[in-house]
């Protein structure tokens, strides 16, 4: 996948921001104001992080190799993956599913804000 696909598949979803906060290497992905994904724009092949439920993130590491516990992250919780040599469709449900464990925590104002955004 390229980042120009996970891109527009993220900003297909509501209350997705863009944002650089860490260096200008690394574009965080946010709903309501907390991070979902991080994209290393500079890492050759693509590496995303992606935040999964620990039972999933357990899973996904026994069967795929490119995917670790994300550098700089609680790992119990964050997943790095490089995409090459994943299927599209496993990377998007990663992705999706990153998006929605993240906005199920926001509170009920902020996911009222995210819907109406």
């Amino acid at each position: 996948m390229e980042v120009t696909e996970i891109l527009a598949h993220c900003q297909k979803k509501k209350g997705v921001e863009e944002t650089f906060p860490f260096n200008p290497e690394a574009l965080v992905l946010k709903v309501g104001g907390k991070m979902f994904m991080l994209i290393a724009l500079e890492s050759q092949p693509l590496t995303i992080s992606l935040k999964t439920n620990p039972e999933w993130s357990a899973e996904l590491r026994e069967k795929h190799p490119q995917i670790t516990g994300a550098y700089h992250m609680n790992k119990t919780h964050w997943n790095s993956v490089v995409c090459e040599g994943l299927k599209k469709e496993l990377i998007l449900e990663m992705i999706d599913h990153s998006y929605d464990l993240v906005f199920s925590s926001l509170t009920k104002n902020q996911k009222n804000a995210v819907n109406n955004s």
